[in-house]
């Protein structure tokens, strides 16, 4: 996407402003020009970025990312891949069943997203930044996935296992007669 025509544009606004002020004006305009090209392009880019963040939120979990190639943003979309149907295995197969997939939406409120500040570990940082480019999406879609993958899990949660050095324990729960 090339942005001149938008820069060069403001630009032109600026100029015609001027003209009311008087040759002052302009001659201040023209020496503006210059050092706005840059901060225009810069927030362009951030409302192309915010931009691409909503759209993302909206799509999880595909994405919308920006990237700039040759200093110019370029959108690079990613649709969420095709789960194939469920082959019935034979009953007496014992393989291991895969997770279930992210569901389709990231959440149930159409339109609603929200900024949220996740304060995260340096090596969980490290771990969600490696994890997002190996499947080519941002770390923000990244944890969108994660967060509903996560939250569309069974209501019961697995019994947390004993860490290195603990004792088991031998917990019973139900009814007795």
């Amino acid at each position: 996407m090339d942005l001149t025509r938008y820069v060069d544009e403001l630009q032109r606004q600026l100029s015609t402003a001027a003209a009311a002020g008087g040759d002052e004006a302009r001659e201040l305009a023209g020496r503006l020009t210059a050092p706005l090209d840059a901060a225009a392009r810069l927030v362009l880019l951030e409302a192309l970025s915010a931009a691409a963040g909503e759209i993302s939120a909206e799509l999880a979990p595909g994405s919308v990312d920006v990237r700039l190639r040759g200093g110019e943003p370029e959108f690079v979309v990613a649709a969420p891949a095709a789960t194939p149907a469920p082959v019935a295995a034979p009953a007496a197969a014992s393989a291991p069943v895969a997770p279930p997939a992210a569901p389709a939406t990231a959440d149930s409120d159409a339109g609603a997203t929200t900024r949220t500040t996740l304060r995260l570990p340096d090596h969980l940082k490290t771990q969600a930044e490696v994890a997002a480019a190996r499947e080519g999406v941002s770390v923000n879609t990244w944890l969108v996935r994660a967060v509903a993958a996560a939250l569309d899990q069974p209501a019961g949660r697995p019994e947390p296992q004993p860490g290195p050095g603990q004792p088991a324990t031998n917990r019973v729960t139900g009814w007795v007669r």
